[in-house]
């Protein structure tokens, strides 16, 4: 059973943690004893109590430097929350080939960096606390369900979710647990910026809010509660897992509701 200090004692990496997501999640694990740094490009919304490391997931020294500076500062890493990423919106279509390298980059190679450089400390963390020492990645339904104008993005989540099934494989034998969480539509800031580009933002919240079973756009809160349930050690056996918190979009076909 977790308590409110399930995490006394560990250090955590949180990348893309100043906002959203990330944001939520490094506050969680401070809340339940972690000690916690945060990597974004720019820290100013880093949760208080938290390390702030700026760095830009594309660069890999500047990637190394980070995580060596929050394993450093921190005594120990024990987990890794790989969170880090950008949207895209259009059909194959529509967005050029430097824009799909620049999406992968972040995506996708910003993982592969940060995880990387965090698995030596992981590596020697693990001999310490068996079962405690994870990587966890921040995916989407788009890894797992066809969405109308996120060829780009759907790609790129396509390929964390393959990503996090290998590195589970890699490493369960050296005591480190890799899963990720796929999201439905969260309503982050990146959401709001989307909403703000819309010719009626109402319409298309309602819209957004609609194409997930439950009515409404999942939280970044309930994201990260996922995310902190797979890197504590309550899910010591848990590894190669996606665990979905979309709203139901994965998995229910609902009948039109009766007017």
């Amino acid at each position: 059973m977790t308590t409110t200090s399930d995490f006394e004692g560990m250090g955590a990496l949180v990348t893309g943690g100043a906002s959203g997501i990330g944001a939520a999640v490094a506050t969680m694990l401070l809340a339940r004893g972690a000690r916690v740094a945060v990597l974004d490009r720019e820290t100013a919304g880093a949760p208080a109590g938290a390390l702030a490391v700026k760095a830009d997931v594309t660069d890999d020294e500047a990637v190394r430097e980070a995580v060596d500076r929050a394993a450093a500062e921190l005594g120990a890493l024990h987990t890794v929350v790989s969170n880090a990423g950008i949207g895209s919106i259009g059909t194959v279509e529509d967005n050029a080939d430097d824009e799909w390298t620049r999406v992968l980059d972040i995506n996708v190679l910003g993982m592969v960096r940060t995880a990387r450089h965090a698995l030596p400390h992981l590596r020697r963390a693990a001999a310490d606390r068996p079962g405690a020492v994870s990587i966890t990645q921040t995916c989407s339904i788009a890894a797992t369900a066809g969405l109308p104008q996120r060829a780009l993005y759907s790609a790129s989540k396509g390929a964390v979710l393959s990503l996090t099934l290998a590195m589970a494989a890699d490493h369960v034998r050296e005591g480190i647990r890799v899963n990720c969480v796929n999201p439905g539509t969260a309503d982050t800031p990146w959401i709001g910026r989307l909403l703000g580009q819309a010719d009626d933002p109402d319409a298309e919240r309602a819209a957004l809010n609609a194409r997930q079973p439950l009515g409404r756009l999942v939280s970044a809160d309930e994201v990260a509660a996922a995310i902190v349930y797979l890197a504590s050690p309550a899910a010591a056996s848990v590894t190669g897992t996606a665990l979905a918190v979309d709203g139901g979009m994965q998995g229910l076909r609902l009948r039109p509701a009766e007017s």
